[in-house]
């Protein structure tokens, strides 16, 4: 088997094994059978075989959740055209399933399976027990349901829309998740159950004249398609099923379906604990009917063990593939051993980075590569060697005794999350000449004779101000603060110049500042580290994931100062689970191979062995030590793991605030990482700041950056923001509710019933064994188990390390979690007295949650018994209603209206920022700086065009006033006549053809980008002639000399009149004219 291609050999020898086609004889024949022996993942290598050998349809059952997906993933690496996963349910207590991701794939794979759309079924299904014991709708409902959408067919939109209600889908403005759909004009977007992204369908009359897939986050569409199957089922019709006859997937299997229940002893027990967790909470079919509609076909039963007891069952001698220790001289020697005993090896590694230095350290080790041994790119969940077979297949993960835990390759999700600023009617706004205003709504106003769109605005005394819509860059959401809520300007008045003036002074003393600290640090002597080696690069190659690209921008910005002969001091911003850790441990394994020390200085002890846990894992290939300083730690440990790190010895020290003390001493200490620096004392921070005169120090912070703020403090403070939020994470669903007791036991024992875990958050010490015990009485069949900072260290480690190894269902804890702690399989969180937190503190804590693939429940539980404050509402609301992904954005906005500005500026430019709003901060700011770098100051010149071309945005054509909006922000935002060509595109994409009032409009813009480079302030139409305003008269003079000085004149330093050429006097003639006039050539 020397040179095999693929798995495909592997597979062919065992689908040629007398024992396979012994089982596939009796269950061709209604008989069942057995296969034991099957350790780790040669299940999925033998469920591969069997399926090729015996050309029938395939149910594999698991007995768990996890189980399920580990062996569909396995089964795509040996082959990888059979495997479909049947997911189960995902729902709160009290939270209809339908519609949502698992509710889209279930029936996605019920279509396939009962012919209803074009896809044809697949050849195995997947599924763990619990998938099965939920009820499914009766195929036929399925197959009336699906509709099959074909390019060039007649078919009318307002029935279809009709249809889509009817079978339960949502109509809203703009598509974002499935079971939605919108109509604008000729176009539908549909976002149908059961497929993986959204459709464009647009109409030409009563034909389908395209279909494209569209981008939720862009909503711009993508591919082109011949046709789209529609599955519409409403949750109630699922319901349904489960009364009178039920159905289960045995019903949608074909005829010649077998079954093959894995590990039958643990489905049945996980089936009874599953009915009895939740039977008193949802309609499950029994397992006695749901295995007596398997049994109509034949059963196969495949077992780790082989026990001999069933008959027909077949042995099969597959050993594991535990020898290995993780150190280099026993890899050798057990791959050794493999490589001689078998014909082939497969080792799988997760990306070509694991590959390559795998590669390398066995070569390095004196190990030569056997034709036998082939590298494959995936990741096996357990290996195995099929003794008699004489073949094996490992993980790099169990070469190197890492924590297995799949993470499946793939590029992080496609936009960035900007911020709240989208205006609602009774929002208070700032107008950037005018002051604070109260919005009122968007009008269409005839002036003179010409008809736009126009924003109004309330100011003091009732006085309206109305807006044109393409001046709504002067109109911005004010974000300031709820205590300090501004009056209304008075329209005309001083007041607000007068403001604006003491605001411009307090940040250009602010700049000053932070540019004197940065003078100051550039003249200090740094490291400057060398260039990066090819060590570097392929430790940053073997990262399991696509990197966004502020991830690379970041990384870049961090390498980059480290290369610098000055002290690094950056400040890296991201949300929860944006990235940050990664870009940390990259840093510093610059820092290691460049042959200096690191130190990562975290705010609590849990987080510490978080953190030790993680860099341990990535580091785990290179001959990088990484340790731990906590109170976790003995004294006689502590003392050594000192000892070592002033011998140089510790290449990465991980630690609380103890790495400040007086006795650590680090041999050649060049980078200090901190995470979450303002978590720390005046004192820890006194110290850091000593350090930052002599080493490298990057800053991580979970509160993001918004955007303007980055772009102010550009050039002032060295800041890399992460905006991107990670691909396969869905939102946190979350609710603030009084707490019941149905409701948290059923939510417990839901998690439970996913094989997942709970976090329970009561932040007093004094009671929470009373807390602990009262949830004990709540839910008898869940393992509960304490954490809080006043334990025993040890009591502590112990108590975390059984958690995190799934030996407790519950965790009962104070906010010690609050930081950084990385659990996938916790996906629920109970937060008690959620009043007493503060937004940023209870975003945090809704981070533990949601890390992995699965659905993620926040539950934020406040006292019945007294009445809220207003703060506390603000907050509570705002954690409720930004839930997305991204939400820490909108939190920290919401928060710097609820309490004042963040971390980042200081509490003392928290009034300035009331008084004149986030936004405008921003901008005289970064004037500011600009000034005082004495870097030229842009002004955007604001030209008003009053030619009466009727140019707006159609109501008939966008008829929701905030996409409306949007898109008149967008084209005011157009800088260049490609990025104006970019909106005008994607209003084509997403609403059909621009109609005459919206080509006028980006004619209009089209002007204005003319214009501004000339300092033209407005261009109205008049008799003959047009009255030019300008604040440049040289530029104008020279554009006005093409013309000769009949045709111009000039009245004085702002104003001219320009006589119109014969035959140009319709509005699109004077505007093409114009551009010719004012092309950028001159």
């Amino acid at each position: 088997m020397s040179g095999w291609d693929g798995m495909t050999p592997l597979i062919s020898r065992l689908q040629g094994d007398e024992r396979v086609r012994r089982l596939v004889c009796r269950l061709a024949t209604g008989r069942g059978g057995a296969a034991g022996g099957l350790w780790g993942s040669s299940v999925a290598c033998f469920l591969a075989a069997l399926s090729r050998e015996a050309g029938r349809p395939l149910l594999v059952v698991a007995p768990s959740v996890e189980a399920a997906e580990e062996l569909a993933e396995d089964l795509r690496l040996f082959a990888p055209e059979l495997p479909a996963l049947f997911p189960a349910w995902e729902a709160a207590p009290g939270e209809s399933p339908f519609p949502g991701l698992a509710h889209s794939q279930r029936l996605g794979l019920l279509r396939r399976l009962c012919r209803a759309g074009s896809e044809p079924p697949p050849p195995m299904v997947v599924a763990a027990v619990q998938a099965l014991l939920q009820p499914v709708p009766a195929p036929e409902a399925v197959a009336q349901s699906t509709l099959t959408l074909r390019v060039g067919e007649r078919r009318t939109l307002e029935a279809l829309a009709e249809w889509l209600v009817e079978h339960g889908l949502e109509r809203v403005p703009t598509v974002e998740t499935a079971g939605e759909f919108s109509v604008r004009g000729g176009i539908l977007d549909l976002f149908a159950l059961a497929t993986a992204k959204p459709c464009r369908i647009e109409f030409f009359g009563d034909e389908v004249e395209s279909i494209r897939t569209f981008d939720i986050e862009t909503q711009r569409s993508d591919a082109r398609l011949d046709s789209c199957d529609v599955v519409a089922l409403t949750g109630q019709q699922v319901v349904q099923a489960s009364h009178g006859a039920a159905r289960s997937l045995a019903d949608f299997l074909p005829p010649d379906a077998w079954v093959c229940v894995h590990e039958p002893l643990e489905v049945q027990q996980r089936a009874e604990r599953a009915a009895e967790q939740l039977g008193a909470s949802e309609e499950l079919l029994g397992f006695d009917s749901l295995y007596a509609g398997l049994s109509r076909r034949p059963i196969l039963h495949t077992q780790s063990l082989y026990t001999g007891a069933e008959e027909g069952a077949e042995a099969f001698n597959v050993h594991s593939t535990q020898g290995f220790d993780g150190q280099l001289t026993s890899i050798v020697a057990e791959l050794g051993r493999l490589t001689r005993s078998n014909d082939a090896v497969a080792i799988f590694c997760a990306n070509a980075g694991e590959r390559e230095r795998l590669q390398e350290l066995l070569a390095d080790a004196g190990f030569p590569r056997p034709e036998r041994l082939e590298y494959r790119e995936g990741f096996l969940s357990a290996g195995f060697e099929f003794c008699d077979l004489r073949f094996a297949c490992v993980g790099h993960h169990e070469i190197f005794n890492r924590y297995a835990q799949r993470r499946r390759p793939g590029r992080r999700a496609t936009a960035p999350v900007e911020s709240f600023l989208d205006l609602e009617r009774g929002d208070t706004v700032v107008h950037v000449t005018h002051g604070i205003a109260r919005f009122r709504g968007m009008e269409r106003l005839n002036r003179r004779g010409e008809l736009e769109d126009f924003l109004t605005l309330e100011f003091a005394d009732n006085v309206l101000l109305y807006v044109p819509a393409t001046k709504i860059g002067l109109v911005q959401k004010y974000v300031g603060s709820l205590r300090l809520r501004p009056t209304l300007s008075k329209l005309g008045g001083t007041q607000w110049e007068t403001r604006k003036a003491a605001v411009r002074e307090s940040v250009r003393d602010l700049a000053q500042d932070l540019l004197h600290v940065q003078a100051i640090r550039s003249q200090m002597p740094g490291i400057p580290y060398p260039p990066d080696d090819p060590l570097v690069a392929e430790f940053e190659r073997a990262f399991p994931y696509t990197e966004t690209p502020d991830q690379l921008t970041a990384n870049d910005e961090i390498k980059a100062d480290m290369e610098k002969p000055r002290p690094m001091d950056r400040l890296l911003c991201g949300d929860v689970g944006y990235g940050k850790t990664e870009l940390a441990m990259r840093a510093a394994f610059k820092a290691v191979a460049a042959g200096k020390q690191v130190a990562v200085l975290v705010p609590t002890t849990v987080l510490a062995q978080q953190h030790f846990r993680t860099f341990r894992e990535r580091f785990a290939d290179y001959p990088v030590v990484v340790d731990v300083l906590s109170r976790f730690r003995s004294p006689a440990e502590q003392r050594d793991v000192l000892s070592r790190a002033a011998e140089g010895r510790v290449d990465i020290l991980i630690g609380t605030h103890r790495l400040l003390s007086g006795d650590v001493r680090f041999r050649d200490l060049g980078l200090v990482v901190v995470d979450e620096e303002q978590r720390f004392g005046v004192e820890h921070k006194e110290r850091l700041k000593r350090l930052r005169a002599t080493v490298d120090i990057l800053t991580m912070t979970a509160t993001p950056i918004p955007r303007t703020l980055h772009m102010a403090l550009l050039g002032i403070r060295d800041i890399s923001a992460l905006n991107t939020p990670p691909q396969d994470r869905l939102t946190i669903r979350t609710r603030v509710c009084r707490p019941s007791p149905d409701l948290i036991r059923d939510a417990i024992l839901r998690e439970m019933a996913r094989d997942g875990q709970v976090f329970f958050v009561h932040n007093r010490v004094y009671n929470i064994e009373d807390v602990t015990h009262h949830l004990r009485t709540l839910v008898p069949e869940a393992r509960f188990i304490i954490g809080h900072g006043q334990m025993n260290e040890h009591e502590l480690e112990e108590h975390m390390t059984r958690f995190v190894n799934g030996e407790a269902d519950v965790l009962v804890s104070t906010t010690i979690i609050e930081s950084g702690l990385d659990i996938p399989r916790a996906n629920t969180l109970f937060v008690n007295n959620a009043d007493q937190f503060g937004l940023a503190d209870l975003h945090q804590l809704r981070g533990r949650v949601g890390r992995y693939k699965h659905r993620a429940y926040a539950y934020f539980l406040v006292s019945p018994e007294k009445p809220l404050t207003q703060v506390a509402l603000h907050r509570l609301k705002a954690i409720e209603e930004f839930d997305e992904l991204g939400a820490g954005f909108r939190i920290a906005m919401r928060d710097l209206e609820i309490r004042g500005s963040g971390n980042i500026l200081g509490v003392e430019q928290s009034g300035h920022i009331a008084a004149v709003g986030y936004d405008l901060y921003c901008k005289l700011l970064e004037a500011s700086v600009k000034e005082l770098r004495h870097e030229p100051v842009v002004e955007r010149v604001e030209v008003d065009v009053d030619i009466d071309l009727n140019a707006y945005l159609p109501t008939e054509y966008i008829t929701d006033d905030g996409q409306r909006m949007q898109i008149y922000r967008k084209l005011a935002h157009a800088a260049t006549l490609e990025e104006l060509a970019a909106v005008g595109d994607e209003m084509a994409d997403r609403y059909g053809a621009c109609p005459e009032p919206v080509r006028k409009l980006l004619a209009r813009h089209e002007l204005r980008i003319h214009l501004e480079p000339f300092k033209v302030t407005g261009i109205a139409r008049r008799k003959g002639y047009l009255l030019v305003r300008y604040l440049d008269r040289a530029k104008l003079v020279q554009r006005f000399a093409a013309l000769g000085g009949r045709q111009v004149r000039v009245l004085d330093n702002t104003t001219a009149h320009v006589i119109l050429p014969s035959g140009v006097s319709e509005p699109l003639d004077i505007v093409a004219w114009l551009r010719r006039l004012f092309a950028h050539s001159g």
